[in-house]
Formats: C-alpha cells, structure tokens, sequence
C-alpha cells in the first residue's frame, strides 16, 4: 500500500513540476544551441569526452543553457555538486562550502561549485573562492548575464575559462520544442498540433526556457478539439499571455519595409517615429547588432560631417550592445536613435564619395603628378619626384597647388551643405579655394 502511495505521490510532484526543470536536458547532445562550444572540436565537447573540467564562466542572455551545463558537467566529472546564487550568498556561507570541500577534497573526491549570477559577487566575496579553485579544492562554474570583464576581478576570472552563450537561432528552438513534445514523460502522451510556429519563436526570443514556458502556458490555456487534438495557434498563444505578438518576418517585406520606415524616420529628423520602429524591431526578437550596424552607416550616410559626434556616437552604442547584450542594450540603441534623429543632416560626404567612385571607374588609370610622389631613395630625388612640393605648414597650413591625377583639371565631389558643423567646413572651403563650379 505505502509504493503505491509513494508511486501516486511522485505522479502530482511530476505534474507539479515546471515543464522547463522536467525538458531540462540529460546529455550536452540535448542541448539546443551552442554549437561553438558543443559542436565537433568544440572545447565543452572535448572537456565531456575526458571527464577533465577547468573552472569555467559562461557568459550569456538568460535561457541559453548556462545552468543545464553545469549540472551536467557535475554529473559527468562525478563531482560532488553543491549550487548556490550569487543574491543569496555571503562570504560566510562559500566558507563553510569551502571547508566542506577540503573533507572532500582530501578524500579524493571532486568538487564542483555552481554560482548563479556571479557578477553579483563583491569582490570580499570573490576573493573568499580564490585559494580553493587555485589549489583545486573547488572547481567553479559561474554562471553570468554581465560581461565578466568588468563584473568579475581579474583574479578571479584569471583562473577560469569564459565561455559566451549565444541566443538560440529559430531552427534551434524549434528542434528544442520538438524534443520537448516526443520526450517528456505528460507531454509525449498528449495530440499536441502547433500551427504557428513563428509565433512561438518570436515570443521566445532566442531563449530556450522562455519558449518552453510559453509552450506550457498555451497547453494548460487550451483545450482539445473534437478530434482530441491542442492546437496551437496565434490567436492562443496572445490569450494564454495576454500578449500581442508583433507580425515581423525577418527575412520577408515586413523586415525590410520597417528598417526602411526605421532610418526614414531618423533621416526626417522624427526621434519619435523612429522609436516606434525600433521598438517593433526590439519587441519582434530583431538582432540588436543589425540595428547597431545600421546607425553605424546612418551616421555616415545621413548626417556626416554636419554633427561628427554622431558616427562616435554610433560606433560607441554598437559597442555597447556588443558588451552589454539585451535586454538592457534596447536603453543604448533608444539614445543612438534618439540623438541621430535630432541631428542636422548632410549626405555630401556619401554623395562625393559615390561620385568619386563613378569618376574613377571611367577614367581608366590615374597618375600621380611627380610633385606628389613620394622619394625614398637619391634615384628617384635625381628624377625630380617631390621636387616642387609646397609643404602647407610652411605657408600658414595651406598652399593653393594641385593635388589631383595628371591632366585631371580641379573638380569638387564633396559639396558641403549649410547644415550643423558643414556649414563652417563649407565656408572654409569656399574661402581657401576661391571656390567656383569648376565641374562645368
């Protein structure tokens, strides 16, 4: 009578247990994603195959695996496995870990210490692990979402390998959905239909357990058709998460036609517009990086040399979003967007440089007058090159001689505009150059 007590008690635990602790993976061939680093020749691959595990960080958005690795590092060192959080935690407790792990230790026996949100350590707290993972008491696995370089101190980090988790690609949370319907011991029983997979995929975005839980939320929000059968569909899954999803195919017209609504927006000088797109683009699950590649080139493209803090500014966000990841990089890309809306606007330097480009191409080949040409050697001095060149610093910084190829008469690609910082540019050019159109 108590086994089949104890059997019916084990059932409700089950069904009580979150879908993404039952689909946690029980082998690194489970694992969605992550290829770099379980793939072939992939360094966790090659630690799994040996059973030999360093200290290891693995840095990376929530939901990419950093947990599932270290519990089945754990399992496949047979280490004994003691997990703990970073909020949680004091020096006095890793202390009392430490200590345990000596006994261990000097037993022969392997310990693995599993540190949730590490960068959430103070450096006292870091310090009190040093020793131990240094003499090989302990080997830590420190899981992250922060860049460690700036989270973690470097004498710590010294003595670990850090590994980066990447968001999970669609295809991957597709193949992670899949398994989780064929194995999971409720879930394999049950006439489960998903008809909108783009759906599920974009309210994941890229994270492995958020697609999980969204998966579990639309079953027990449904019910079976008269054939037996949950389908899930858009309309169920914007019920059971009382969420709209953003219609955003990334690689269809609605990509496309928002991007191009994103940097008209900015080039209208609209920060508000802009805003919008990019938050439909942010919402929709778009790479962060593209956004970031893009502002790189509008601040190129469409502002120029009118505001030169807005390429810094660019390139500097892109940066950010490198180091910092979302959802926290939104807060960067929203004051890149911001400012490059609000700039002046120029694009002569784009147009002057596609209009060298195309003067190039039809000119065929262009040489350097012998005034220009550089003499590194007495043979060359002998046949005059650089002979005649006024050096502009010996005439006040500048000197009216020709600098374009031979029999190229003067003609002026770059034309700056009477916008921001230009304005001034174009009146010194104008000014040193008695400028007229020459290109008539």
């Amino acid at each position: 009578m108590d086994g089949l007590f104890n059997d019916i008690n084990k059932a409700k635990q089950l069904r009580n247990t979150p879908l993404a602790e039952r689909a946690r993976p029980q082998t690194i061939d489970d694992v969605a994603g992550q290829k770099h680093l379980i793939g072939n020749n992939g360094p966790l691959r090659m630690f799994f195959d040996t059973g030999n595990f360093p200290s290891i960080i693995f840095w990376g958005p929530p939901g990419v695996g950093k947990t599932t690795f270290a519990s089945l590092i754990a399992e496949a060192g047979d280490f004994t496995y003691t997990r703990i959080s970073a909020i949680e935690s004091g020096v006095k407790e890793i202390r009392e870990i430490i200590a345990r792990a000596k006994i261990n230790f000097e037993s022969g026996k392997k310990n693995l210490l599993f540190i949730d949100e590490i960068h959430r350590f103070n450096k006292s707290q870091q310090d009190a692990l040093l020793h131990a993972v240094e003499t090989g008491v302990l080997t830590l696995i420190g899981a992250t979402t922060e860049n460690p370089s700036f989270e973690v101190n470097g004498a710590l980090l010294s003595r670990c390998n850090v590994y980066r988790l990447n968001h999970l690609e669609d295809e991957e949370v597709k193949g992670l959905i899949k398994r989780v319907l064929t194995t999971d011991i409720i879930l394999s029983g049950m006439k489960i239909e998903i008809k909108d997979w783009e759906t599920l995929i974009t309210l994941s975005g890229g994270d492995g357990r958020s697609a999980v839980n969204v998966l579990e939320t639309a079953i027990k929000f449904s019910k079976p058709n008269d054939e037996g059968i949950i389908v899930l569909d858009t309309k169920l899954f914007e019920s059971s998460l009382l969420r709209k999803v953003v219609k955003y195919d990334k690689k269809g017209d609605n990509h496309y036609d928002t991007i191009s609504a994103f940097i008209k927006s900015m080039r209208g000088s609209d920060p508000d517009a802009a805003l919008i797109w990019l938050a439909k683009m942010i919402e929709a699950g778009e790479d962060p990086k593209f956004i970031a590649r893009r502002l790189v080139i509008f601040a190129s493209e469409d502002i120029g040399n009118a505001d030169t803090n807005a390429l810094r500014i660019a390139t500097s966000v892109f940066e950010a979003v490198n180091l910092i990841g979302m959802p926290e990089a939104g807060i960067n890309l929203a004051q890149a967007v911001t400012y490059l809306a609000s700039a002046p606007k120029s694009n002569a330097s784009y147009t002057a440089y596609k209009e060298a480009l195309e003067f190039v191409r039809k000119s065929g080949e262009l040489q350097v007058p012998i005034h220009l040409r550089n003499a590194p050697t007495k043979l060359m001095k002998e046949e005059g090159y650089g002979k005649e060149y006024k050096y502009p610093h010996d005439f006040g910084g500048f000197v009216d001689q020709n600098y374009f190829p031979i029999n190229i008469k003067k003609r002026y690609f770059y034309n700056p505009k009477n916008s921001g910082l230009e304005k001034k540019i174009k009146e010194r050019l104008d000014f040193l150059w008695n400028k007229k159109d020459d290109n008539n």
